[in-house]
């Protein structure tokens, strides 16, 4: 049997009473869609051993989700066909199910939860899911779990404080993280499970919500036109699934990590990651990318520092590039995390520390030598190159090099006629065309470019205040951007 996951990471989502009863347990997978390194499902497993009940493994792709796109849809429906074929060689039953119009879904996880013994569901502190889940543990008539795979630190271990800067969460993680990142998840929690299988679906669900076939899975062109979602939005270069991720860790681990701590604000080196849309769509886990880590490095707990001090280096007594790398897996993508689990309004404007709301207010009616509409933004149409190639990459590409990004922002901000309208744009085209938006992290660096997570610089500017400024100028002088450029040119 499955060991059991941390109590910590279970949230119980209704008083419902679990139903021995109930002829199986459904693991409702929403976030962290993959079937290893997987604490809700490690769980939902165990609970079906425990009963000796059958699994159902039920994930499913919703059409009217803001911002749904071919580029969104055909990435998860990639991750959806690689589940399907990994639960084909267990015990379990995967139900993969693809809303093919709007409404389409209405009552489906009521109806398959009725014959249900408990529910075992991901916990995700952003974009629609929280309140999903909230209505869901209204509505179902059986108990509701919902368990955090998220990061090394469970969320509710930070819930003494919303953190302000990266400095003060990081000495919290150092105090805390030693009591949480050995409690890794099973690599792999339905290997050798013993569960009792499950012939097919009950007929009041599958009469009505057909599982999705194969074709539709494979997410060619022509099954997704025949979804009612933006087509605008081309696919992409980046594929989807557990087994992309994986390559993806690997060509990181030979080729980027030895350079990333000197290289990866390089557009050009291609030191950075490209971890991201896998993490956000739980394709790989933070848990699993530590463990290979700690296993490459031949790290144990014993090398850290005695103290926690906050220092980016020196606290893990791992090599410099992969505590640079640590720095951004951790520590500033759990800051993210840490905000939305605990600030509903994680997305607006007043979420903005009062420091950057009082000085970009009191320059709000500076003079802005360029202006530019949210639709010249988003066709790349400015008289900055350097800012017109990265956000040609994220129209292409579905993803952008994460210091250009910084640079994107603030350009935007600039641009804008308040700082209102430049964060409207901003949520806007990071979420409508990048594959890592609408995610913790993400909402982390649009806000970073506005003041969330900085300090007040000097000296203070036009526009900016006391916002950190930068330049495309001084960019190009630090960092070699001359075949970035090129690459990312107009197309011809």
């Amino acid at each position: 049997m499955n060991p059991p996951i941390p109590e910590i990471r279970i949230t119980r989502r209704n008083d419902r009473p679990l139903k021995k009863d109930g002829q199986y347990v459904v693991y409702w997978m929403i976030a962290q869609r993959q079937t290893r390194w997987n604490f809700s499902l490690q769980h939902a497993v165990r609970m079906a051993e425990s009963l000796q009940k059958p699994l159902i493994i039920f994930e499913a792709l919703r059409c009217d989700y803001e911002w749904a796109s071919d580029r969104i849809h055909r990435f998860v429906l990639q991750g959806m066909a690689e589940n399907q074929k990994r639960v084909e060689e267990t015990t379990a039953f995967y139900f993969p199910y693809v809303e093919p119009e709007v409404g389409h879904g209405k009552g489906l996880l009521s109806e398959l939860t009725r014959s249900a013994c408990a529910v075992v569901t991901d916990d995700f502190p952003c974009f629609f899911l929280p309140r999903m889940l909230r209505a869901a543990g209204q509505k179902l008539e059986v108990a509701l779990e919902s368990v955090d795979s998220n990061g090394l630190l469970p969320m509710t271990a930070g819930h003494e404080k919303v953190f302000t800067v990266a400095h003060s969460f990081r000495r919290f993680l150092q105090k805390k993280l030693p009591e949480h990142f050995l409690e890794l998840p099973e690599p792999d929690p339905l290997a050798g499970a013993k569960l009792p299988e499950l012939k097919s679906l009950p007929k009041s669900v599958i009469s009505r919500w057909p599982a999705a076939d194969q074709v539709l899975l494979e997410a060619s062109a022509e099954s997704l036109r025949s979804l009612p979602i933006d087509h605008s939005v081309g696919a992409g270069l980046v594929d989807g699934g557990a087994t992309s991720a994986e390559r993806r860790l690997e060509t990181f681990f030979a080729d980027g990590l030895p350079i990333y701590a000197e290289k990866r604000n390089d557009p050009e080196s291609d030191a950075a990651s490209g971890l991201s849309p896998y993490l956000h769509f739980g394709h790989i886990a933070s848990h699993e990318i530590f463990a290979r880590l700690i296993q490459r490095e031949g790290w144990t707990p014993k090398k850290l520092a005695t103290k926690p001090n906050g220092s980016r280096e020196g606290w893990w007594g791992m090599s410099s590039e992969a505590e640079s790398f640590l720095d951004e897996l951790v520590t500033w993508r759990e800051l993210g995390y840490n905000m939305c689990s605990q600030r509903d309004d994680y997305y607006q404007y007043e979420s903005l520390p009062e420091w950057a709301r009082v000085t970009l207010e009191e320059h709000e009616s500076d003079p802005r030598p360029h202006v530019y509409p949210l639709e010249q933004l988003e066709a790349a149409d400015t008289h900055d190159e350097l800012w017109n190639a990265a956000q040609r990459q994220l129209l292409r590409e579905g993803r952008m090099h994460n210091y250009l990004r910084m640079l994107w922002g603030k350009k935007i901000l600039e641009w804008s006629l308040h700082p209102r309208e430049a964060l409207r744009s901003l949520i806007q085209l990071n979420n409508r065309y990048a594959l890592d938006g609408r995610n913790p992290n993400s909402y982390s660096g649009i806000f970073w470019c506005l003041g969330r997570y900085d300090r007040a610089w000097g000296p203070e500017r036009p526009i900016f205040g006391k916002v950190r400024y930068m330049s495309s100028e001084s960019t190009a002088r630090k960092l070699n951007v001359k075949n970035y450029l090129h690459r990312y040119g107009p197309e011809s």
